[in-house]
């Protein structure tokens, strides 16, 4: 796919479909606006893709930033067959960026993720697959791996804006001590950190390019312990 042009924010409009589309979520009132989809919203997350793929390059070599759909580009049907919530589009924007040899989502990586009226910025793994689940319990008791985990967390939520997720589970599982000092971490099934906020000013702009590589640089040290988790 050739380079779009250069990012230079998100239009208004794009909110604009966002909160259309969540209050008229309907197949044929997304086929009557597909072009307002593709010129509003696909369009300037493609630029994105780009341009935010080339600055975490400097951070992070083997990152891959591909604007296809099913790739960096989430794609905005909602999958039904096995929901009661019969609608069938998101109603926000995702975006990912990964690092790795295996299927995209079992890799860790950079998310953004965009709804009509908040940002949502990521790393990590949100669901460990059953033989990275069993290694990352392997690892957190490690006495070399547990501690460099425990020094990721501390570089990432020492900055109060950054919250840890993934806990899953309310108990250590069987064969671990359920006194460890990692013993919280041995109840997650996933691991990463974000942030939620109010849409900045920046998303209009191509300054969301720094705003977002700012974020994802503080969230870093977990990305980098995560990669070797997955590479191990």
């Amino acid at each position: 796919m050739p380079q779009p042009i250069e990012f230079r924010g998100f239009p208004k409009e794009c909110m604009t479909f966002l909160k259309d589309l969540k209050a008229n979520n309907t197949t044929s009132w997304f086929n009557q606006h597909k072009g307002d989809y593709e010129q509003y919203v696909l369009d300037p997350a493609r630029a994105f893709i780009y341009d935010m793929g080339e600055r975490l390059h400097a951070i992070t070599p083997d990152i891959i930033a591909d604007p296809r759909v099913n790739r960096s580009l989430f794609r905005i049907n909602r999958d039904t067959r096995f929901s009661k919530d019969k609608t069938p589009y998101k109603t926000h924007l995702a975006i990912w960026f990964w690092e790795g040899a295996g299927p995209r989502m079992e890799c860790s990586g950079y998310y953004f993720h965009l709804e009509p009226d908040r940002l949502m910025l990521g790393v990590g793994i949100y669901c460990f697959p059953k033989p990275l689940l069993d290694r990352y319990r392997e690892y957190v008791v490690h006495k070399t791996h547990g501690p460099a985990l425990a020094k990721a967390i501390q570089k990432v939520t020492e900055a109060s804006e950054y919250t840890l997720g993934g806990e899953h589970f309310k108990r250590v599982p069987r064969g671990y001590d359920a006194d460890h000092k990692y013993a919280a971490l041995l109840r997650h099934n996933g691991l990463y950190a974000g942030i939620d906020m109010a849409v900045p000013d920046e998303l209009f702009s191509e300054e969301l390019l720094d705003y977002c590589f700012d974020k994802f640089y503080q969230m870093k040290p977990l990305h980098e312990w995560l990669v070797g988790l997955t590479e191990g």
